[in-house]
């Protein structure tokens, strides 16, 4: 069987971005049983309520919806399991301190397989404010339509 190479992605949370500001990034490896693997090898996965809570030194995922594979039989798993994150001890301390401070909190932004293996990135965040959403959008806006500007005044130029 050959290696696979490359990045593809199962599942995004694109509401995290919108919901929270992203302060920092980790990428880590996940423990998951032989159905869920399969499952997610589908393409089917939701990061949606997902969270990360530091439990013990240990990272644990929350919440993420991995729906049960349907030719698995007895050894199916359960759909919203918590599943271990596989991180360096100094990232946990560092996710740690950092996320018991007020409004920080560790959500998932992708899940995705990277040369064969379940890899999720998690993020640490502050919640916005509802202006601060409305803000992020004004601005997105406001940068598609001077884009738009640019490249309609381009296509002019070049005619």
């Amino acid at each position: 069987m050959a290696k696979e190479k490359g990045r593809k992605l199962i599942a995004q949370n694109k509401k995290a971005r919108h919901d929270y500001t992203v302060i920092d990034t980790y990428e880590c490896g996940l423990v998951l049983t032989g159905t869920e693997v399969k499952s997610l090898r589908q393409g089917r996965a939701s990061l949606v309520d997902g969270f990360v809570q530091i439990d013990g030194h240990e990272a644990w995922l929350h919440n993420v919806h991995v729906p049960e594979y349907s030719q698995g039989t007895w050894t199916n798993h359960s759909a919203r399991r918590k599943r271990k994150l596989l991180m360096h001890r100094v990232e946990i301390d560092k996710l740690e301190s950092k996320s018991q401070e007020t409004g920080h909190t560790i959500v998932p932004l992708a899940m995705y397989f990277k040369d064969g293996r379940a890899k999720v990135e998690i993020a640490l965040a502050r919640g916005k404010k509802e202006y601060d959403k409305r803000q992020t959008l004004r601005e997105k806006q406001d940068r598609r339509e001077t884009d738009r500007a640019i490249s309609a005044i381009k296509r002019q130029q070049r005619a």
